[in-house]
């Protein structure tokens, strides 16, 4: 049996959208945020040393991170689903697995993160030089870095209906966290009709839907 061990809010909802996809049998084993720092909570370290989510558990093994995960379900349960055909969109299809948390991710954590420096609770005299140094680095190389990565995707998706082709895949799903944060902190309001056009397909899908019920509202913006 696939356990999946989902933290709420986080990226495991991904994970939960492909077994519903795919129409595998899961357990939903939930964990929640600490309220005060937001973070794992212990538990999770039982299933994984990093005592982070995603992970699943299928017969005994353990297996993290969203892509990974990714590629053991389609390999192991998939027969031929959501992976595309053909040598180009396979390449594609991997291409956009990799790139969501290798490059589209990291700037939207660093937008997070100075976001949050610029909020934190600071003696008075600290408060202003933080929020100044938090407003520099988003200025000078957090937003340009967003727009150029969805500049790009705006782009590809220019070439074909979903990030690896005509067809609905995997690489989608995995890109959808991305995208929907990016919506979440109003990056897609600027000129990008294609992906808030994927947004609206992504949505529609009745296995998204079934899979958001389950695990519950996420805050992209937190």
């Amino acid at each position: 049996m696939i356990i999946l061990h989902h933290l709420n809010n986080s990226r495991s909802q991904r994970v939960l959208w492909l077994l519903e996809e795919l129409g595998l049998p899961y357990e939903l084993k939930r964990y929640e945020r600490d309220p005060k720092t937001a973070l794992a909570p212990p538990a999770l370290l039982a299933v994984h040393p990093l005592g982070k989510s995603p992970i699943i558990t299928d017969n005994g093994v353990a297996v993290a991170e969203s892509g990974a995960i990714i590629e053991y379900l389609l390999d192991k349960y998939g027969a031929g689903r959501l992976r595309p055909e053909s040598e180009i969109d396979r390449r594609r299809f991997t291409y956009w697995l990799h790139y969501a948390e290798g490059s589209a991710m990291p700037p939207l954590l660093l937008s997070l993160v100075f976001s949050r420096v610029a909020q934190a609770p600071a003696p008075f005299f600290v408060r202003p030089i933080a929020r100044a140094i938090a407003d520099k680095v988003r200025k000078a190389f957090i937003d340009p870095q967003i727009n150029l990565h969805f500049d790009f995707m705006e782009k590809e998706l220019g070439k074909s209906l979903w990030f690896a082709g005509e067809e609905f895949s995997a690489a989608d799903i995995q890109m959808s966290f991305a995208v929907e944060a990016a919506a979440a902190r109003g990056a897609l309001e600027k000129n990008r009709p294609k992906l808030s056009a994927f947004l609206k397909r992504i949505h529609a899908r009745p296995a998204y839907q079934r899979a958001l019920e389950k695990g519950g509202p996420y805050d992209l913006m937190h």
